[in-house]
């Protein structure tokens, strides 16, 4: 099991969010309050595309561990700053296959959809940020370590230091691709 260490949302499109002590998650939509929250896409490049596809970004959810690894690394990154919701300890959200299960405290439940694409907006934050989310594994295959997109099956709230616990789905399982 994981737990919550950190939550943020912004009502308007930046890059890093306001650090809060609770989330209302909302079935179908995502974050109450936050820009990306809705049924269809709310990322403003992909509504340029086409605005009535569905939102598979609904919850952003970054693992603390990357924040460590880049504070090493020089950068100067917190909760909120990259602009997650939810700040994780303890699992490795990366490895997670497509359509895993993420209960949070007693009600909220999210459906892992696929990784976050890190884009310029790293950059513009911090130089070279972009290029620190991004490794490659032993077959020299792209490795995106900017967090995990979700959407929300149960609504409820989140809190800090709410328990995270893992369902994965039936076999076989399918690695998470960028949405």
């Amino acid at each position: 099991m994981g737990r919550v260490v950190s939550l943020s949302k912004d009502k308007v499109h930046q890059f890093s969010k306001k650090v809060v002590d609770s989330l209302s998650i909302l079935e179908g939509l995502g974050v109450e309050g936050d820009a990306h929250c809705g049924k269809t896409v709310k990322h403003r490049s992909r509504v340029a595309v086409d605005p009535a596809q569905p939102n598979l970004r609904q919850v952003h959810l970054i693992h603390s561990e990357l924040l460590d690894e880049l504070q090493n690394k020089g950068f100067d990154v917190t909760a909120g700053t990259m602009g997650e919701n939810i700040l994780t300890e303890g699992i490795d959200l990366l490895s997670l296959p497509q359509n895993t299960l993420l209960k949070i405290g007693k009600d909220v439940e999210l459906r892992v959809t696929g990784l976050r694409n890190p884009c310029a907006q790293l950059d513009n934050y911090q130089e070279g940020l972009t290029k620190a989310v991004l490794d490659r594994n032993e077959k020299g295959e792209l490795i995106r370590k900017a967090g995990i997109m979700t959407v929300v099956v149960r609504s409820g709230v989140v809190t800090l230091q709410d328990a995270i616990e893992v369902i994965l789905p039936p076999k076989p399982h399918l690695p998470l691709e960028r949405v």
